[in-house]
């Protein structure tokens, strides 16, 4: 490596640095997270190791019974039931009944175990109930990544759809993209007109309206979201102009519909949308449609079979730009959406906050990143790397 090399390695360490830690860390722990499954091995190791074992045919051995009446009653008192509760109960649901009350009986029973654990609880005496423990002892599962699609595990280990009043995410990844597609082609109509417009422009023209493009970024998304909870109010201006014009007889109700997310979205993703689009049309050679005009071409056909063509890498750019950033938004439909108009990251922000699971929401995580990632290739192949500024 000569010199020039070594100095330009030296300069781009700082951004590959960056770039891992601050995105391929953090991705590859996610994907990780998603396949996790250390929560009963960490607190039953003995359970686990006397489980893996067992063959999963009848009952397991007493050594496995007199395990985890043992550790339920240790993890108890050490206040770690907590984790395995919430994982098994995501399974099975009853399943943190069963263990909270296992382990406060801890003390009271006696070998041997069993008979007398399903005599406490009948299901102790399930097969099903050891062979779910025995598929949580980990390392890896496929519980999450297979809820994340509605899909769930038998007691005999098959994969089946969950019953059809439990099935969610798929509606939800159809309703997240569903919206995302439409903010796109929004954005993209209403873009395509401001961009060209802008390349058109003189000096200083141009810069002005540049400008007003980019004043939305002095604002935060979370000031400019709650905006629209304030216009959209049935107390709110837009319904107080709607009365006055005599174009609404009675205030509308905006908020908590999709309308409104869709409105937010688009006052939100729009400059995302104008700034690709503008960076190629104002690169663009006149000369072309000049040469174009000379050859009896019209203003139409100019546009069409001249401008457009060339203006294309922009216009996918603006688009996937906007649909990328929109599949990810959790802001605006959480203040301005119903309960059934919120997205994807309202699902993972949920599944963190408030119910601490972190394996759904690492699994909802993964997909969303991998249906994304497909966007990103298919724009890619349509405009050979080109709009994504990649080269081909």
């Amino acid at each position: 490596m000569n010199r020039t090399n070594r100095l330009a390695a030296l300069l781009i360490a700082p951004l590959l640095l960056l770039i891992l830690g601050s995105f391929l860390l953090p991705v590859g722990v996610t994907l990780l997270r998603a396949v996790q499954d250390r929560e009963v091995a960490a607190a039953l190791p003995q359970t686990a190791a006397a489980l893996r074992g067992w063959d999963g045919q009848g009952l397991p051995d007493e050594a496995a019974f007199a395990a985890i009446v043992r550790e339920l009653g240790a993890a108890l008192e050490a206040r770690r039931i907590g984790d395995v509760a919430q994982r098994l109960n995501f399974e099975r649901t009853g399943s943190r009944t069963l263990l909270l009350r296992t382990s406060r009986a801890s003390d009271r029973l006696q070998a041997p175990y069993r008979a007398s654990l399903p005599a406490l609880d009948a299901r102790w005496g399930e097969t099903e109930t050891w062979a779910m423990l025995a598929r949580a002892t980990g390392p890896l599962t496929s519980l999450y990544l297979l809820r994340a699609m509605d899909f769930t595990r038998s007691p005999a280990g098959e994969v089946s759809a969950v019953p059809v009043d439990e099935r969610l995410y798929r509606t939800l990844f159809l309703r997240t993209f569903g919206i995302s597609l439409l903010v796109t082609a929004i954005c993209v109509l209403l873009a395509y007109p401001v961009a060209y417009t802008i390349a058109r422009l003189r000096a200083p023209w141009s810069s002005i309206a540049m400008t007003l493009v980019l004043i939305p970024f002095w604002s935060s998304v979370l000031v400019r979201t709650t905006a629209w909870f304030v216009l959209l109010q049935r107390e709110g201006p837009v319904n107080a102009a709607l009365l006055a014009l005599g174009l609404a007889e009675a205030p509308v109700q905006m908020l908590g519909t999709r309308f409104a997310v869709v409105l937010a979205l688009v006052h939100v993703l729009l400059p995302f949308a104008i700034l690709p689009m503008h960076s190629v049309m104002v690169r663009l050679d006149a000369t072309y449609l000049r040469a174009a005009a000379s050859l009896g071409a019209g203003g139409v056909q100019r546009f069409v079979r001249v401008w457009l063509p060339l203006s294309l890498p922009g216009v996918l750019a603006g688009g996937a730009m906007v649909f990328l950033l929109s599949v990810g938004m959790y802001t605006a439909p959480a203040l301005v959406g119903g309960d059934r108009d919120q997205m994807v990251a309202w699902f993972i922000a949920n599944f963190m906050s408030r119910d601490v699971n972190w394996g759904m929401a690492a699994a909802l995580s993964a997909y969303l990143l991998a249906m994304t990632g497909a966007v990103v290739a298919l724009v890619r192949v349509l405009t050979g790397g080109v709009a994504l500024g990649a080269r081909g």
